[in-house]
């Protein structure tokens, strides 16, 4: 039997993606009551320019004051688009203490504060959901939270931000640079104004650190996530990785140790073979491997971004904070038991891939054959190109500790017939 009485939604922001959260809601009324058990109204908008024109957005229920929108004390759920730390962070603080639960999209807020907003909700009996804060419609939060709960998550290895993979298609399939690159993206709205957050890998790192939170079963703010972002790919990255077989993706990478005793986090641009699948992720489309020890090899492939697809995260989201409303129950809330230390990148094992410039002269390749020997790297393969004095030479290694090859580089540059290091990418995927 239905619920008569409605559970009641506030909704914090009403851009891209509140204003399509606000549509279905709205158009698909009847079939979400359905699905939950009782009706769904919208009780509230807050945005903080109620002059702007909002298709499809009753009027009536827009407000700049969001504050006291969550403090109304009838409202059953808060749905939080506005991004950011503050004033998402009080706002939800606050919604928790009068009554509500909450369904996020913000990624920066729960990457940042995420142990305490878990505190304050289960303080308060109430939900805190956020799906939609990583790679947009591609349930990943839930299925780590849930359907692989009785399993153990061993690493997490995806694409999880669209505009950096569409500006590394776009100079794989082109051979443009970088900056011509990031102009198609702009132009084509994949990037925004200022693509800082993205182009530098804030992005990815705050859904890394959500990612490997939930995985591990511990705790992984952003801070611990270390980040390198795409604005030093060059187009002869791209060609190398090419003449390898490979091709370059924005990685966000968490992984278990071996022994189990640590977990790391990290998102880096990296080769990866053109046969592992994430190679073929065209465009802004996102790509998730989870690899456990009972299911093996999952992938999770969608959307991660725009307003249609994150609203359908959030939507999810609701239907399941509404049941739980009904049934008088929470779902699952932090879990950080294994409370396992994240390691710090230098002890991160890898293959890498370096690119130097180097006098075109005998005894060169023995000289930097000797550094790497000394400082324990061991030499995969090289390729040596020279022409009128001067020479590139591309040195692909065997898994080598982050520490170990940043020595190696320092010493490299010591050397008089070292002119430069062009590039250092690492490889990943095999």
């Amino acid at each position: 039997m239905m619920r008569t009485r409605p559970l009641k939604v506030a909704l914090l922001g009403c851009g891209v993606v509140g204003s399509e959260v606000a549509r279905i809601m709205t158009t698909h009324a009847d079939d979400l009551a359905a699905r939950i058990g009782a009706p769904v109204e919208l009780a509230g908008i807050a945005v903080r320019r109620p002059d702007k024109v909002r298709d499809g957005v009753p009027a009536e229920l827009v407000t700049t004051d969001a504050t006291a929108l969550v403090k109304r004390g009838d409202i059953d759920v808060v749905v939080e688009v506005i991004g950011g730390i503050e004033p998402a962070r009080g706002l939800i603080t606050t919604a928790f203490e009068h009554g509500a639960s909450v369904v996020s999209a913000n990624k920066a807020l729960v990457a940042a504060d995420g142990a305490a907003l878990h505190a304050a909700a289960q303080q308060h009996d109430a939900d805190l959901y956020y799906e939609a804060a990583v790679a947009g419609a591609i349930p990943l939060v839930r299925p780590l939270r849930e359907s692989l709960a009785g399993d153990k998550v061993n690493r997490v290895l995806g694409i999880v931000n669209g505009t950096t993979n569409f500006i590394l298609d776009k100079m794989d399939g082109s051979g443009a640079g970088y900056s011509e690159a990031l102009d198609e993206a702009t132009a084509l709205g994949y990037a925004e104004a200022d693509p800082t957050a993205d182009v530098e890998g804030f992005d990815a790192a705050a859904k890394a650190a959500i990612l490997a939170g939930i995985a591990f079963h511990t705790r992984v703010r952003l801070d611990d996530v270390h980040r390198e972002g795409i604005t030093e790919v060059t187009a002869a990255d791209i060609a190398s990785a090419k003449r390898m077989g490979c091709t370059v993706k924005l990685l966000a990478i968490c992984e278990r140790a071996a022994d189990g005793a640590s977990v790391t986090a990290r998102v880096h641009p990296a080769m990866i073979p053109l046969s592992h699948p994430l190679a073929s992720v065209r465009e802004a489309y996102n790509a998730v491997f989870i690899e456990s020890d009972a299911a093996g090899q999952l992938m999770f492939y969608g959307p991660g971004a725009g307003g249609s697809p994150t609203a359908s995260a959030v939507l999810g989201d609701l239907v399941a904070v509404c049941r739980n409303k009904i049934a008088g129950a929470t779902g699952p809330g932090e879990s950080a038991y294994t409370r396992l230390p994240v390691s710090p990148m230098g002890e991160v094992v890898t293959r890498y891939h370096i690119s130097l410039d180097v006098a075109d002269k005998p005894g060169v390749l023995a000289q930097v054959a000797t550094v790497f020997a000394e400082h324990g790297v061991s030499i995969d393969t090289v390729r040596q190109q020279g022409k009128d004095g001067e020479a590139s030479l591309v040195v692909v290694t065997h898994r080598a500790a982050d520490a170990a090859l940043s020595s190696t580089v320092g010493a490299l540059r010591e050397l008089d017939t070292v002119r430069g290091v062009a590039s250092i990418m690492r490889v990943e995927g095999e």
